[in-house]
């Protein structure tokens, strides 16, 4: 054996070692991707009912914001209605009874203006 082999095969040897302590990483790294693609997998498998189910679930809360929506309009309407009713009330009842109060207080001012003197 001369030199050039000697050298060969220590170069042989260290790319033997090279390749196993390169190996062991990229199994670990294998399995690591294995148990990803698996948790993947079971993501994807649990997601799609609990989007079917959010998809009932908005379509239930907007046909009850709908409903909520007519309640409030009949709310605000049978509000104007109220206030109208109040607003004739103060001018037909509102009216006439501030003018009696007005004649009760002036009445009532002469009648004590006269016990005075």
């Amino acid at each position: 054996m001369n030199g050039g082999e000697i050298a060969a095969l220590v170069a042989a040897g260290g790319f033997v070692l090279l390749v196993l302590f390169t190996a062991v990483p990229l199994l670990k790294l294998g399995k690591v991707l294995d148990e990803t693609r698996n948790s993947i997998r079971d993501l994807n498998e649990s997601v799609s009912p609990l989007l079917s189910e959010l998809t009932e679930t908005v379509t239930a809360t907007n046909k009850q914001l709908a409903r909520v929506d007519v309640i409030t309009e009949n709310v605000a309407e049978v509000s104007a209605n109220i206030n109208s009713l109040v607003a004739v009330f103060t001018s037909a009842v509102g009216s006439p009874l501030a003018k009696f109060a007005g004649i009760a207080q002036s009445l009532a001012s002469s009648l004590t203006g006269k016990k005075k003197k």
